[in-house]
C-alpha cells in the first residue's frame, strides 16, 4: 500500500499529520538537516515520537540531508551511532559520508536518497539499491512518463514530492545563497535567493519582479496516475509551515489516496475543496501534462515562474493605504486592493515594497471608523505602499490528539562521545593518475572555445557535453587542436530519465570514438560508465566536502576529484592529507552556475542582465539545455597558484563553462595566472571563511558580549580582569547581504575586462 509521508516541523504539525491520517512523518534533529530554520525536535522529543508513532504503527524518517565538511564529521558519526540506538524507520540522506559510514558501522539503518542527491533516472536509482538504499526521492523536476519509466526499471522504493514549495533549481544544485554569503542550501542554511526581488535590464529601460520565484507544486490531480505507476511513497513539502497547513494538505491527498477508485473525479474535487484554505502560492503542475521532454523545456518555466508574484506566500489582502497610532502603541492600519478582511486571530505577512523586508504578525485588534473603514494593528517599522498578505485564518485551527506523551522524562538518550575511526584514502599507485597530469585545466562549452584556450597550452582541456558539443563531437564535424588523450569530457549533473537511455548511448559512441576520460557529475553517469575501460573523474557537483564522502567514491572505481565549488582552503587542506592531493583538481577560476533551471525562461524574460537590491549584478543564459544564472563578477582565487602548489595541489581548474570565451578575456586571465595576480572585481566566495557558522558567530557575539561588559566593569571602577575577542567582523558583518560578489553598479565593464568592484572585500 502507498505511504502518505508529511512534514513535521514541529511537535503540533506532528500532531496535525497524524490526525489526518498520514502513514508517516519526516523530521529533522538540531543538525545534519536541511530545514535549519524551522524549530526541529529536542532529542527526548525526538526519542518520544519513535516510541509513540511505532506503537500506532506509524513510521518516522530522520532528514540527515546535508554535507558536512571535515570538521563535522565527529559530530556526524556520533549522531549516527545516536540514530542507530533510537531505532528511526529510515534516513533521508546527501552526503556520501553517511552511506559510507552506515555501510561500515550502521548497516541496520535503512538509507532513503534525498531529493538533494539529485536521483533523476533508473541508472542513479540502480546503483544505490545495490548500494543498500532502500528509497530514492526523486528530483521534483520529473514529468509522469519520465517516473513510470524509472519505476519500470528499478526494484528502489520510488518517493515522490506531490505537494508545497518548489526550488527554481534544480534538485541540490542551487549554489546562490553560498554564493552571496557562505549560507549554504546544501547545509540546511538557504537565504531563498530565488524569492528576491530583482531589477532586470530590459529593451528600453529597467523592469522589476520576482522573477526567479516558483509556484507551488499542486498534484492532487495526478495523483490516481501515479498510484497506479506504483510510486510508494507520496511526499508533502512544509517543515517551515503551520500545523494548520499540514492538517488540510494530509486530509486532502488522504482521502484521494482512498477514495479515488470509488469515483476519481468526485474524490479529486472534494480533494481539491479541502485545499482551498492552503494560502500558499499560486499552484503548478510544472513538469506534467507535457508529451515530450523538448515541449517541457521549452514551456516549464510559464508553468512554475510568475514575476509578479511576491515570494512569500498567502492570499494577497492588499498594500497599506494609511496608518495611524493604536492602543497599546500598536499601530494601526487601512488595507485597500484585497479581496478578504482579516479578523482578529488571523495570521497576516507583511513585506517593505522594496523587498527590505518580511515579517509574521497575528491580528490583535480591529476598529471600524465613521465611515466603515477596517483598521487592524501592524509591527512597527511597516508604511504605506508595503503589502499584507493572509496566512491563515483563527477559523483554521483544530485540535489534534497529542502524538507525545505528557511525561517524556524517562527518554534521554542523547549522542555520545564516540570515537570516529581514523580513514586513510587510497595511496596514489604507479602510473595510475596518467590522465590526471599535473598543470592547468581550461573547461569550456563549445568546440570554438577549445581553439581560443588551447593557445595557453594547457595540460587538459573540459569540453561541457551539451546539446552543441555533442552533436559535433559525436559526427566529428570538427578536427579538434588536440588528442583525444588531451581532452576530459564533462556530464551534465542533472541527468533526467527522459534523456537517459539516449544519453548512454551517446557516451557509448563517444567511448568508440576514442574519448577515455570522463568527469562524471551525477551518481547516473557511474552506472553508466563502470565497467567501460574509461577514466571518471568525481567532478565539483559529485559533493566532497569530507574524506568519508571521496572513500564512497573511491569504492566507485573513481580515482580522481574536483573540488567543490563552494569549498573552502582550510576543509580542502583537512580532507586531503599531503600524499593523496594528486588526486584533486582544484577550481581557480569560474562563473559558478548560481540556478541550474531544466527550462528555457518565459519569452516575457528579455533580459540578460539583473540586480538584486544590493545592486549586485547577475547575469542568465536561456539555452536548449535549460537555464542558467551565473554571478557577473567570477570567483577567482588564480593568484593562489603558487600557493597551492606548494600544499601539493598541483592541478588548477580555469573553467569558463556557460560562458563565451573572447580572446582579449582570455588572454588578461592567463596573464593573471602567469603572474600570480588578484584579478580587480572578483570573489573569493568561501575560499577563506568557508560555510556560514552559526556556532562560530555565535562564540564571536558572546565573546564580544564579555568584552563590553568587562569595559563596562572597567569604567565603573570593578575591573575583574579578562580579555574579550575583537569587535564582531568578518563572517558576522556580511551575513546580511552580499560578499565580494563583484561589481555593485548596474553599469557593467566591458566584455572581457574586470572592472574595480564597489564594495568588494579585501582580497585574501
Amino acid at each position: 500500500m502507498a505511504e502518505l509521508l508529511a512534514p513535521a516541523g514541529n511537535i503540533e504539525s506532528l500532531d496535525a499529520a497524524i490526525g489526518e491520517g498520514a502513514d508517516a512523518v519526516y523530521l529533522g534533529l538540531k543538525s545534519f538537516n536541511a530545514r535549519l530554520r524551522t524549530t526541529n525536535f529536542a532529542w527526548n522529543q525526538f526519542e518520544a515520537a519513535v516510541n509513540s508513532l511505532h506503537r500506532q504503527n506509524k513510521k518516522i524518517y530522520v532528514t540527515v540531508n546535508t554535507v558536512s565538511e571535515e570538521r563535522d564529521l565527529e559530530r556526524l558519526y556520533r549522531f549516527l551511532a545516536y540514530l542507530n540506538n533510537i531505532g528511526p524507520d529510515g534516513l533521508i540522506v546527501q552526503d556520501y559520508a553517511v552511506i559510507r559510514m552506515c555501510q561500515e558501522f550502521f548497516p541496520k539503518l535503512e538509507l532513503h536518497a534525498s531529493t538533494q542527491m539529485n536521483v533523476a533516472s533508473a541508472a542513479a536509482a540502480n546503483l544505490l539499491s545495490k548500494e543498500g538504499f532502500k528509497r530514492v526521492v526523486l528530483a521534483r523536476e520529473l514529468g509522469l512518463e519520465e517516473i513510470q519509466a524509472i519505476k519500470a526499471k528499478t526494484n528502489a522504493e520510488l518517493e515522490v514530492f506531490v505537494h508545497g514549495a518548489l526550488c527554481v533549481s534544480e534538485s541540490g544544485l542551487c549554489l546562490f545563497s553560498s554564493f552571496l554569503g557562505g549560507k549554504s542550501a546544501n547545509r540546511g542554511m538557504c537565504t531563498q535567493a530565488c524569492r528576491r526581488f530583482y531589477t532586470a535590464e530590459v529593451p528600453g529601460g529597467m523592469d522589476q519582479g520576482y522573477y526567479f520565484s516558483p509556484c507551488d507544486l499542486q498534484l492532487i490531480e495526478q495523483m490516481p496516475a501515479l498510484l497506479e505507476a506504483g510510486v510508494e511513497s507520496f511526499k508533502i513539502e512544509g517543515r517551515m509551515k503551520s500545523a494548520e497547513y499540514v492538517g488540510s494538505v494530509v486530509s486532502a491527498y488522504r482521502y484521494v489516496m482512498d477514495h479515488y477508485q470509488e469515483n476519481k473525479k468526485e474524490a479529486i474535487a472534494a480533494a481539491k475543496r479541502m485545499l482551498s484554505t492552503d494560502f500558499a502560492r499560486n499552484k503548478t503542475s510544472y513538469w506534467y501534462n507535457f508529451k515530450s521532454v523538448n515541449e517541457g523545456v521549452e514551456n516549464a518555466g510559464d508553468m512554475i515562474l510568475n514575476p509578479k508574484q511576491a515570494g512569500g506566500t498567502g492570499i494577497y489582502l492588499g498594500k497599506i493605504d494609511m496608518t495611524r497610532p493604536g492602543p497599546q502603541d500598536f499601530k494601526m492600519a487601512l488595507l485597500k486592493g484585497g479581496s478578504y478582511d482579516p479578523d482578529p486571530g488571523d495570521s497576516i505577512r507583511l513585506h517593505k515594497k522594496d523587498d527590505t523586508g518580511r515579517e509574521s504578525h497575528k491580528v490583535r485588534f480591529l476598529d471600524l471608523d465613521n465611515k466603515g473603514n477596517r483598521w487592524i494593528d501592524i509591527p512597527a517599522g511597516f508604511s504605506q505602499g508595503d503589502s499584507v498578505y493572509l496566512l491563515q485564518t483563527k477559523s483554521m485551527s483544530k485540535r489534534y490528539p497529542h502524538v507525545l506523551p505528557n511525561d517524556i522524562g524517562r527518554y534521554s538518550h542523547q549522542p555520545g562521545d564516540e570515537q570516529l575511526p581514523i580513514l586513510d584514502l587510497t595511496p596514489v599507485a604507479k602510473n595510475e593518475l596518467s590522465y590526471f597530469p599535473e598543470g592547468v585545466y581550461i573547461q569550456v562549452s563549445t568546440i570554438e572555445d577549445v581553439f581560443v584556450v588551447q593557445a595557453g597550452h594547457p595540460v587538459r582541456v573540459i569540453i561541457e557535453l551539451n546539446e552543441t558539443t555533442i552533436k559535433d563531437l559525436v559526427n566529428q564535424k570538427t578536427v579538434l587542436p588536440l588528442s583525444k588523450k588531451q581532452l576530459i569530457l564533462s556530464l551534465d549533473p542533472f541527468c533526467p530519465g527522459g534523456t537517459e537511455e539516449e544519453y548512454e548511448k551517446t557516451l557509448d559512441k563517444l567511448i568508440e570514438l576514442g574519448f577515455k576520460t570522463f568527469m562524471i557529475n551525477n551518481i547516473a553517469h557511474i552506472s553508466m560508465l563502470k565497467g567501460k575501460g574509461v577514466n571518471m573523474i568525481a567532478g565539483p557537483y559529485l559533493y566532497t566536502f569530507n574524506r568519508w564522502a571521496v572513500s564512497w567514491l573511491e569504492n566507485q572505481n573513481i580515482g580522481a576529484f574536483v573540488s567543490p565549488y563552494e569549498n573552502s582552503r582550510h576543509n580542502l587542506e583537512e580532507i586531503y592529507d599531503t600524499q593523496f592531493r594528486q588526486r584533486v583538481l582544484v577550481p581557480v577560476f569560474a562563473y559558478p552556475a548560481l540556478f541550474r533551471m531544466r527550462f528555457k525562461l518565459p519569452k516575457s524574460y528579455d533580459f540578460t542582465f539583473f540586480s538584486d537590491k544590493e545592486e549586485v549584478n547577475f547575469k542568465v543564459n536561456s539555452t536548449p539545455d535549460g537555464s542558467f544564472v551565473m554571478p557577473e563578477a567570477p570567483f577567482s582565487i588564480i593568484d593562489k597558484v603558487d600557493f597551492l602548489a606548494g600544499l601539493g595541489f598541483k592541478r588548477v581548474l580555469i573553467d569558463f563553462s556557460k560562458t563565451k570565451v573572447q580572446k582579449t578575456h582570455f588572454k588578461q586571465v592567463y596573464q593573471a595566472l602567469l603572474k600570480k595576480q588578484i584579478l580587480p572585481g572578483t570573489s573569493r566566495f568561501n575560499w577563506k571563511d568557508g560555510f556560514y557558522n552559526p556556532e562560530k558567530l555565535e562564540n564571536y557575539r558572546a565573546a564580544d558580549e564579555r568584552r563590553m561588559e568587562a569595559e563596562n566593569m572597567k569604567r565603573t571602577g570593578r575591573d575583574f580582569g579578562g580579555k574579550g575577542r575583537g569587535t564582531l567582523n568578518g563572517r558576522g558583518a556580511r551575513s546580511a547581504g552580499p560578499r565580494g560578489t563583484g561589481s555593485s553598479s548596474k553599469k557593467r565593464s566591458d566584455p572581457g575586462k574586470f572592472g574595480t568592484s564597489k564594495g568588494s572585500r579585501k582580497k585574501r
